[in-house]
């Protein structure tokens, strides 16, 4: 079994979020992840286990984090 590692972009894809709202999240400590030489990396694995355990709250988290930042452009 591989572990696959994803970068910031790859895992805003696999969410299918925007980048920025990988980085609140990362920030607030609600997503697992860890830097390689300052740059934010993802465990698939674990960010599969993270969305299992996070499911009925996941909808509200992104789309409150992704208001926010609308919020925040203006």
């Amino acid at each position: 079994m591989v572990n696959q590692v994803l970068t910031i972009k790859q895992i805003a894809e696999y969410l299918q979020v925007n980048e920025k709202t990988i980085y609140t999240l990362v920030r607030e400590g609600d997503l697992p992840a860890f830097k390689v030489r300052g740059q934010w990396r993802f465990k698939k694995e674990d960010i599969e286990n993270w969305i299992e355990e996070n499911k009925e709250s996941l909808k509200n988290l992104i789309s409150n984090t992704e208001t926010n930042e609308k919020g925040d452009q203006s």
